[in-house]
């Protein structure tokens, strides 16, 4: 602190220092306001109370609890380490100490019961003070700071919102660029709550971060609870974890119900308690005579978000002149400016002459949780709400495969739909032959599209209508347009709350339907519809008739559609009550609960597709108890462990092709294709200042410090969002419109600062930044902009990088943009999260890291830190399985190559496979979260749906018979010893077709010889082909069991050798082609006919179509199978991921041209 500052804190002309030594007030005018306002730092120096000091203190800290003042966390009690919450229902005093948990006693308790004032202790420096802004008198702790008055010696505190950009102030000689936060790194300012000493923290009550978490859960239902309260039977107890497999549908619904109840209670506790009061209203009347209220609802960073549809209730209390009054009605828009539109259900007695005064509280409705909790019962008690294969499928059981023998049709796309490329004929293809479905579409890879041609032939297949459902309603409206598109009679479903709401499908929508159906029979209820309009109301009797006469005109317009869309909630409307669907697509599944996915599906399902990702963000769920339980993993990703393969989509047509690269590489194994060309994603006439002019994306340097936002519970960074508006204002000059950028934020602080902060300072017409979108990762998820700006926020000592760490949402945040994005954050506090760091050093190694003025940026010199470890509890960081722990060999052979080995952990060392390198691999893999084992009970005594190969092989998955470790010399010419994952140099003249390979490689017999003739070739590098890179981890491709999906879906973990989810069971492959192309020409676990090098393969070979799968002709087709007898060779597969494919190689091992699997 400066030495000329004075501390004080009362607006009026008397100081009051107690216990203060003020040495610096020589200068100051005693009479002077300022003089009024002051306070000290090294201008202060603090007197101890008597008996304050270590040692001889004067307390008794074993009797700290008895003290009023002692920290009811830790029970610290010198009255210049404490302050006081001074909410009138919590007044609870709590110390300046970290303890063991991130931030101060005192602000740890602010932030999680969401109070926000303070006052200091009668006895501390400062006297018994309650902080506040100077200026206008506000008490939020998270917006205050101070400012030195330069020419009066004093410090001010002042508001960062309003009072730090009024301009009034600004004439007061105060330097309002050198406002500081009074809490930060999560702790109040020390020269204003003292820091306890090393000693006083010894003997005081150790306490946990969770067990504050608890007590302060504790105190919403019983605020004299105490620590010892948790120690009591029952209290805080956690609910039962969710599994991968159920033993029935009652145990389903036993784990799942809780969970759904837990959410119910959290959700009602959250909206009931939400209320504004003081609103200003002005009133209208919408087309259909109803009232409609217009108000500002500030979008407060809480959890709560108002969405269209939501029931809220306006009141008046009343005064002299008018009654009190009350209404409820429905949210029917929301404006970028906060501004809501509620439609009142009932018009009269509406005080429409006020228009202060109001208050609004939420109404909470339980339907959507009724709705799942009546699934569940659903499906455990009636056998006719799903099919048995599905049903066994969902709990997790080992079921026979089943094949749909439909007539597939001779092309895969849909008339009105663009071209399918040949992942998205592959998926169609697939999926209209299987029972249960996952297609995983990674950004802009087409999902809608792929999703619309599966419902057109679906529809077209005569077996009633289909049911398409989303958990969001933008979703269900862009599936509704896209199937609509092709032909087919589409009715979107809405809930009746929404029906005001505007829709882009309006035309679809069943009510819109009913209104405008032109026949003879239905004038009657449109008579009745324009009496009501008119009137407000119908008498009894015609209302009745009314009902009636809807209800069946909405049944007519249901059962004569081919398609019927709505979201996974709406699915249980009581208006499909009678309605069965064998066919049941749902989009996005990703971002719903299992229970919310099990709406749909207890029509009678028999096929189901489920569409989405599952490296993208997943349902939110608000109460963390639930979220721990595992609520918060979709019934996609639970399919996904439990070894249900999804097809992958492979071509994205988003994003420009630098900004696909690390994506690809770091979240899907580097498969993703671009479809798009870095000609069609350039601008011309847009001139901004790329510092790579054909790379459109930079990381802009930001070293401001992150500050806690106005809620408590959100941050800002006030540095990042000046920058922010300067890099919009260059976009907008350079040509680009509002509307093609996007400003996204993880926190909710920021973005409410960013909106302020433009609309304030932005030096051009405020309307051009009031035009632009400013949001959280979360909410564009789905969706995409030209230009996208990402805001970091977080820059700070201890606190670390919060949520920011969560992989999901940072691919999503990198694929929204189109043709250009722009990151700004703190490197140096960025980089210690391995993933974080590759994505820096992503951008450095192309010059895209950057500092400067946006005229004159330059390379970045700044120095990353060192990630931490990759790993938490001797794990590995992401995945569900075991992790690398203490103790794994990297390289050892096992030695009972039929044992169950997930517990012994051996891998292969990390290193490039082939000796090429793929830029940008990571760690972190798959974002999955950490799942428990399923149990392993040896091999399958009854091996269902496991095909076998032959006597050479047991069940898929099962480890075959292999070579004795000391047999493994795979040289050039198999004869010489290398370290696993090693790679020997080879001339390049000996590459040659698919046909030669290396010397006999120790296995068993080949089964068809001729077709593998022996031969030098470059194919037997060292080390691809040992056991132990297959035998332990990766045996549970075929066999169900989870462990790679969610573990060792990591390249960097298995030395470079991504699994490729998408591709089907193939019959007959140990292994499901764990990425050949990756390792060519190795056989995998001693098959001897396994595929050998597809990338190497001659066009006009045979040798390859002996295997199950690839030589019907009847399955194979040309136009999309590149390897049956059918087509002339791969000669039309159009060249693969260049990462992978050798430089004179014309096809890779990617799905899109496998056969589906062979059932």
């Amino acid at each position: 602190m400066p030495t000329k500052l004075i501390v004080a804190w009362l607006k009026n002309e008397r100081v009051e220092r107690r216990r203060l030594n003020v040495k610096h007030l020589a200068n100051a005018r005693a009479s002077s306001a300022a003089d009024g306002l002051a306070s000290g730092v090294a201008a202060l120096s603090f007197e101890e109370p008597p008996g304050a000091g270590a040692g001889e203190d004067g307390y008794d800290y074993g009797k700290g609890d008895f003290v009023e003042h002692a920290c009811r966390y830790c029970g610290i009690h010198n009255p210049a380490c404490v302050a006081r919450c001074n909410v009138p229902s919590c007044r609870k005093w709590f110390c300046n100490s970290r303890g063991n948990t991130s931030g101060s006693h005192i602000v740890n308790h602010l932030v999680r019961a969401k109070h926000k004032e303070v006052c200091l202790h009668k006895d501390s420096p400062l006297g018994e003070t309650i902080l506040e802004c100077y200026n206008c008198g506000c008490r939020n702790v998270f917006l205050l700071g101070f400012i030195s008055a330069k020419a009066e010696n004093v410090v001010v505190l002042l508001c960062r919102e309003p009072c730090l950009s009024v301009n009034a102030l600004k004439d007061m000689n105060w330097d309002l660029s050198q406002w500081c936060p009074l809490i930060d790194d999560r702790c109040f300012l020390s020269w204003l709550v003292k820091v306890p000493s090393e000693q006083e923290q010894l003997r005081a009550r150790q306490i946990s971060a969770q067990q504050i978490n608890k007590v302060e859960e504790l105190w919403k239902t019983n605020p004299d609870a105490s620590l010892e309260d948790l120690e009591k039977p029952g209290v805080d107890d956690e609910p039962q974890q969710v599994a991968l497999k159920y033993e029935d549908a009652y145990q389903y619904q036993n784990v799942f119900a809780p969970l759904i109840k837990l959410e119910a209670d959290y959700d009602k506790m959250m909206k009931e308690s939400q209320s504004k009061d003081s609103l200003t209203v002005r009133w209208d009347i919408g087309l259909n005579k109803k009232r409609i209220a217009y108000f500002v609802f500030p979008k407060e960073d809480n959890e709560l978000r108002l969405v269209p549809g939501d029931e809220l209730r306006l009141r008046y209390s009343g005064d002299s002149s008018h009654p009190a009054w009350q209404s409820v009605g429905h949210v029917i828009k929301l404006t970028a400016q906060e501004e809501v539109a509620l439609e009142l259900r009932a018009s009269q007695g509406v005080p429409v002459d006020l228009n202060h005064g109001f208050s609004v509280d939420f109404v909470w409705k339980s339907t959507s949780f009724d709705r799942m909790q009546g699934a569940m019962k659903t499906f455990a008690v009636d056998e006719t709400s799903v099919s048995g294969y599905i049903y066994h499928h969902l709990l997790g059981h080992e079921v026979e495969h089943q094949i749909i023998r439909n007539t597939l049709p001779r092309r895969f796309g849909a008339p009105g739909l663009p071209e399918l490329n040949a992942s998205q004929v592959l998926a169609v293809k697939s999926v209209l032959q299987k029972p249960i479905s996952l297609i995983q579409g990674p950004p802009g890879t087409g999902k809608t599209v792929t999703s619309a041609a599966i419902v057109y032939h679906m529809a077209k297949q005569g077996q009633g209508q289909v049911l398409v459902c989303a958990p969001s309603n933008v979703a269900v409206d862009q599936l509704a347009e896209k199937i609509s598109s092709t032909g087919l009679k589409v009715v979107r479903l809405c809930a009746k709350s929404r029906e005001a709401v505007s829709s882009p499908v309006e035309h679809l929508t069943l009510h819109y339907q009913v209104r405008h159906l032109d026949t003879s029979e239905k004038s009657e209820l449109h008579k009745l519809q324009q009496l009501k309009d008119e009137q407000g109301e119908l008498s009894s009797s015609d209302e009745k008739k009314y009902k009636a006469l809807k209800r069946a005109t909405e049944r007519e317009i249901l059962q004569s559609a081919d398609v019927i869309c709505c979201t996974c909630v709406g699915a249980g409307d009581p208006r499909l009550a009678n309605f069965r669907f064998r066919q049941v697509l749902i989009d996005e599944s990703t971002q719903a609960t299992e229970p919310e996915c099990l709406i749909p599906l207890v029509l009678g399902v028999k096929q189901v597709v489920l569409v989405g990702d599952h490296c993208q963000l997943g349902p939110v769920i608000m109460c963390k108890k639930a979220a721990r339980a595992g609520l918060a993993q979709s019934l996609f990703e639970r399919l996904v462990i439990l070894g249900v393969k999804p097809f992958r989509l492979q071509v994205q047509y988003r994003m420009h092709p630098c900004l696909s690269d690390f994506p690809s590489n770091c979240f899907y194994e580097g498969t993703l294709q671009n479809g798009v060309t870095v000609n069609e994603r350039q601008t011309p006439g847009i001139d901004f200042p790329w510092p790579v002019p054909n790379r459109p994306m930079f990381f802009y340097v930001q070293m401001g410090q992150e500050e806690i936002s106005a809620s408590g519970t959100s941050y800002l960074n006030r540095t990042e969002a000046a920058n922010v508006e300067k890099i919009v204002t260059t976009f907008l000059r350079s040509g680009v419109v509002p509307s093609q950028i996007g400003v996204i934020t993880p926190y909710e602080g920021q973005r409410a600062y960013i909106v302020n902060y433009m609309s304030r300072n932005g030096s051009l017409r405020q309307q051009l930044y009031k035009e632009i979108e400013v949001a959280s990762v979360d909410s564009f998820q789905g969706r995409e902009k030209d230009y996208i700006i990402l805001s970091c926020v977080r820059s700070n000592e201890h606190q670390g990088i919060g949520f920011l760490n969560d992989p999901r949402r940072l691919n999503v945040a990198l694929t929204r943009a189109r043709y250009g994005i722009v990151i700004l954050g703190n490197p140096k506090v960025l980089s210690k999260q391995p993933l974080w760091n590759s994505l820096l050093t992503h951008y450095k190694e192309h010059e895209c890291l950057v500092e400067g003025p946006l005229n004159n940026l330059k390379q970045s010199m700044v120095q990353f830190q060192k990630p931490k470890k990759i790993y938490n509890d001797r794990r590995l960081f992401l995945g569900g399985g075991q992790g690398v722990m203490q103790g794994a060999s990297f390289g050892a052979a096992g030695t009972n190559p039929v044992a169950d080995k997930r517990s012994g952990h051996s891998f292969v060392p990390f290193g490039p496979p082939n000796g090429a390198h793929k830029p940008g691999v990571h760690p972190s893999g798959y974002p999955l979260p950490r799942m428990p084992f399923p149990p392993f009970a040896g091999a399958h005594s009854q091996p269902y749906a496991i095909p076998t190969r032959g006597s050479l092989h047991g069940p898929i998955g099962a480890v075959p018979p292999v070579p004795q470790p000391g047999n493994r010399n795979f040289g050039p010419r198999g004869n010489t010893g290398g370290p696993i994952g090693g790679h020997l140099a080879h001339q390049q003249n000996s590459q040659q077709a698919m046909g030669g390979m290396g010397s006999a490689f120790n296995f068993p017999g080949l089964e068809n010889p001729s077709s593998q003739p022996s031969g030098g070739g470059p194919m037997s590098q060292t080390g691809l082909m040992t056991q132990d890179f297959f035998g332990d981890d990766f045996k549970s491709q075929g066999s169900h069991v989870a462990y790679n999906i969610a573990d060792f879906s990591t390249q960097a973990s298995q030395g470079g050798y991504g699994v490729d989810y998408s591709q089907g069971p193939q019959s007959g492959y140990p292994g499901n082609y764990l990425n050949q192309n990756a390792h060519p020409g190795y056989s995998h676990m001693g098959a001897a006919n396994d595929i050998v090098s597809q990338d190497h393969m001659a066009h006009g070979s045979h040798g390859m179509f002996t295997q199950a799968g690839y030589n019907d002709p009847s399955q194979d087709e040309s136009s999309q199978m590149h390897f049956g007898m059918a087509g002339p060779g791969l000669q039309s597969q159009p060249m693969m991921n260049p990462l992978y494919s050798q430089s004179y190689a014309h096809y890779n091992t990617q799905p899109q041209s496998l056969q589906p699997p062979p059932q």
